[in-house]
């Protein structure tokens, strides 16, 4: 067996605890030759004192029992830093009273065990930060992609865990960090400076030649995150930013996934949370319909209503892509609920019939529509079949199974109408006010104004205006817009039905 062979077969564990008694017994060795260094003609330090086995074996006990040996070298930090200073000191204070059981402390200068955890320190910290130093050159230098400069907005910790993967990574090389706390001017993180306060931004831009900017700052409201973006856009230099921790808790992203601002981290507000305990009296346990649950909004309604404990859960779409990813979706974060998915149009009387038959639902949600203005403008047989026909049918279905509520999902444009889609959806209002009255079923509808990111909202547009540059198009230079989050329309969908009497808008 060759010597690179037998090194080979070590186990990096054992390895690992083999240089660390190495570095104990050094430690001890070294803090004994430094006590009687400054002492004349003081004696000979043995290289292999008596007292060495149990040395080795208290600060082996203490070692193992502090959890230094499940941390890995390759991602040594502070943690394990301080798991070392915590060792070092208790071994000291173990090793004193078995020291002397052993021999009363003969010939130990008390000093030894002061200076003795010091070393140990110096012995355990500094090739584990080294041999990290080494691994994330050694990474670095095999990726043969270009590397962007980028500043850092933010230096708490989320931006020093996000300097540490990027330079981990080595695709980006952070070259400074901004930050309005005042007591982080001048310091450094990660070995990046902190170069001034956000206001900054376009100045520091230039003159550390950034080319790109990464928000590290997921706890801001919507406010202080409106701020950052003007003055990243104020920069002309792409931006990205850190998930939100509610994402991260949530599980619906990694922190190290750098991503664009989302457009409601921009609303203007906090997103607004309703009452949850009457929602949830009026939905739990119950048989529910879907209708357009594969869309932005009807998938978010299927997201919550399941979250409400119901009993079982139906969903109609004509889009069997959307159909079959909320049906992935649905099964994989609620498993034990009962779910049927029904591709089909529900402006046809037989998907209607075979739906409500088979899943006998007690409460509906329409949410199924055409919704783009400019195109319904020039398609007006199919809003009209869609929006208004489609509505009709469902209902009359709702109807004949003895469905105990209808909500039916409008739009704000069906406020004196001046465009088609609302119109139609205005038209497919007094189809269900006038059932409403003709039967047992509490019609209730819902008007929303914009939604944030659904199907025909305003807001892919003004995103896809403002990446190319502008204008952004709007009615008139007076107008404000107001905008809700799709899970803010979703929730008003669902206390409607908890306060909804029926044939109310």
């Amino acid at each position: 067996m060759t010597y690179k062979s037998l090194i080979a077969g070590i186990h990096p564990r054992v390895a690992v605890v083999l240089h660390d008694l190495v570095m104990v017994w050094l430690a001890w060795y070294l803090a004994n030759v430094l006590r009687y260094t400054f002492v004349p003609n003081g004696p000979d330090v043995d290289v292999f004192a008596a007292e060495l086995p149990v040395v080795l074996g208290a600060q082996a006990l203490v070692l193992w029992w502090t959890g230094l040996y499940r941390g890995l070298w390759r991602f040594a930090s502070m943690p394990d830093i301080w798991n070392i200073v915590r060792a070092a000191a208790l071994g000291s204070l173990a090793i004193a009273p078995a020291v002397f059981l052993l021999n009363r402390l003969d010939g130990i200068p008390r000093a030894v065990l002061f200076i003795y955890p010091m070393l140990l320190i110096l012995f355990l910290a500094s090739p584990r930060l080294l041999y990290r130093r080494w691994k994330d050159g050694r990474y670095g230098a095999a990726s043969r992609l270009p590397v962007r400069r980028v500043l850092v907005l933010g230096g708490g910790s989320a931006g020093e865990a996000l300097i540490r993967e990027l330079r981990r990574e080595n695709l980006l090389r952070p070259v400074g960090i901004l930050d309005d706390n005042r007591k982080l001017r001048g310091a450094r993180i990660q070995g990046v400076p902190v170069l001034g306060a956000l206001d900054r931004l376009s100045e520091i831009a230039r003159e550390v030649a950034a080319e790109m900017l990464l928000i590290a700052m997921p706890s801001l409201n919507n406010q202080q995150m409106q701020r950052v973006v003007a003055l990243c856009e104020s920069t002309e230099l792409p931006f990205r930013t850190v998930p939100r921790l509610r994402d991260v808790i949530e599980g619906r992203s990694a922190f190290n996934q750098l991503k664009e601002v989302a457009i409601d981290d921009l609303l203007g507000r906090d997103p607004v949370t309703l009452d949850w305990t009457a929602i949830r009296t009026g939905l739990a346990g119950r048989r529910v319909l879907v209708s357009g649950g594969g869309g932005s909004i009807g998938s978010e309604l299927c997201r919550q209503v399941a979250r409400l404990g119901i009993e079982s859960l139906c969903v109609i779409d004509s889009c069997e892509y959307n159909l079959y990813r909320i049906e992935r979706e649905l099964h994989a974060e609620f498993p034990d609920l009962i779910l049927d998915v029904i591709l089909g149009d529900c402006g046809d009387a037989a998907v209607c019939e075979h739906a409500l038959s088979r899943c006998r639902p007690q409460a509906v949600f329409h949410a199924a529509a055409y919704k783009h203005v400019p195109m319904l403008q020039e398609q007006v047989r199919e809003a009209v079949r869609n929006n208004v026909l489609a509505t009709r049918t469902l209902a009359l279905a709702a109807i004949q199974h003895g469905v105990e509520s209808f909500v039916l999902i409008s739009s704000d444009k069906a406020v004196n109408p001046t465009n088609v889609m609302g119109a139609s959806k205005r038209v497919a209002e007094m189809v269900c006010q006038a059932m409403a009255r003709e039967s047992h079923v509490r019609f209730i509808t819902v008007r929303f104004g914009n939604v944030l990111d659904s199907a025909g909202s305003v807001v892919p547009l003004f995103r896809e205006q403002i990446r190319e540059g502008g204008p952004v198009t709007v009615t008139h230079p007076e107008v404000t817009r107001y905008f809700m989050t799709i899970p803010e329309a979703c929730q008003l969908i669902l206390q409607a039905v908890a306060l909804g009497e029926g044939g109310e808008v």
